[in-house]
């Protein structure tokens, strides 16, 4: 599920309302109470293969992410998108594809997955700190997979740290015009007033976009075919662990995405970068172009699909991942 406008959102909330209003009453009445941050996630079942560790983020708590160091070569890291229901399971195809063969380690950001869920407030900035601090605790050079709205963090925590030494941007946000859309957060206040609004009523519009048909949906926009069963399973599972509402609030709102991630971000990289891409209905690619006239930036294009590419045409992403870290070996 990738970066989707507020006003999207809750368009498509609103429609799914009139299907679902038993549901959600159901779940109004019964709105979970906030839990503290050290209970999040306890009953999640593994998203991968691998040991499940933890990080531990000052003023925030803990950070999870899977770990397998077999194989060779330069470690792989992979970062999911942030959406309503985002997860390391999200990158499942291209963990299970090099696992074995190369460390791969997958991270979840804070509020998400197995990481803590405190009531804090998420930005940008902290989610690039859990990556950043993954990479200091492997303290060797790494190659970066980013996916949709963890591409922005994957390249502004490789403008921190030059130990990311290549990157892979899968349907990245951040590539269209700067402003409306998804590139931008939707007020000149970076959506607070949109959070506030979407704040006081959190627990029912939560629980309206975790219900399956509201998942099934969204998901279903970034596949060309069937939507992955196991993704779905899992988007439902993680939803309903405690304090899952929170970091979905600020996605919702706008204020997790960087107002001109292109000039600030993107266009400042200078380490090689691989974006792969065809269809999506959340983001656009208007500045792509632009973007690989830059020296050791490539693009390819994985056709016939919708956002989610390593899900419906795995061989073709990997393929084209071998291709661009064999290159620059």
């Amino acid at each position: 599920m990738n970066p989707l406008p507020a006003r999207r959102i809750l368009s498509a909330a609103l429609l799914i309302t009139g299907l679902t209003l038993g549901a959600v009453a159901a779940a109004q009445t019964a709105a979970p109470t906030p839990v503290p941050a050290t209970q999040a996630a306890s009953t999640l079942r593994p998203a991968l293969s691998g040991e499940r560790r933890y990080l531990t983020i000052p003023d925030f708590g803990r950070v999870a992410y899977y770990a397998d160091p077999r194989g060779q070569g330069r470690p792989l890291v992979l970062t999911s998108s942030v959406n309503a229901a985002a997860s390391a399971y999200e990158m499942k195809p291209v963990w299970d594809a090099y696992v074995g063969t190369r460390p791969v380690y997958a991270l979840e950001w804070p509020g998400f997955g197995s990481s803590d869920r405190p009531d804090v407030t998420y930005t940008k900035e902290l989610m690039t700190a859990a990556l950043n601090a993954l990479i200091r605790e492997l303290n060797t050079d790494v190659d970066v997979v980013g996916l949709s709205l963890g591409s922005e963090f994957a390249a502004r925590a490789a403008l921190l740290d030059p130990r990311v030494r290549s990157l892979a941007l899968i349907s990245p946000s951040g590539l269209g015009n700067p402003r409306g859309g998804t590139q931008e957060a939707t007020a000149d206040d970076g959506g607070q007033q949109l959070y506030d609004r979407l704040n006081t009523f959190g627990t029912p519009l939560y629980a309206l976009i975790r219900t399956r048909l509201s998942i099934e949906y969204f998901l279903s926009r970034s596949f060309r075919g069937p939507v992955d069963a196991g993704l779905v399973d899992y988007s439902v599972e993680t939803t309903r662990q405690p304090g899952a509402k929170y970091a979905p609030l600020y996605f919702i709102s706008g204020r997790l995405f960087t107002p001109d991630a292109y000039a600030d971000l993107y266009s400042r990289l200078s380490i090689p970068t691989l974006v792969l891409y065809d269809q999506d209905g959340f983001v656009s690619f208007d500045r792509l172009q632009d973007f690989t006239q830059k020296s050791g930036v490539q693009a390819v294009r994985i056709e016939g699909t919708d956002g989610l590419p390593h899900f419906e045409k795995l061989p073709e992403v990997k393929a084209a991942l071998d291709a661009f870290w064999t290159a620059r070996r």
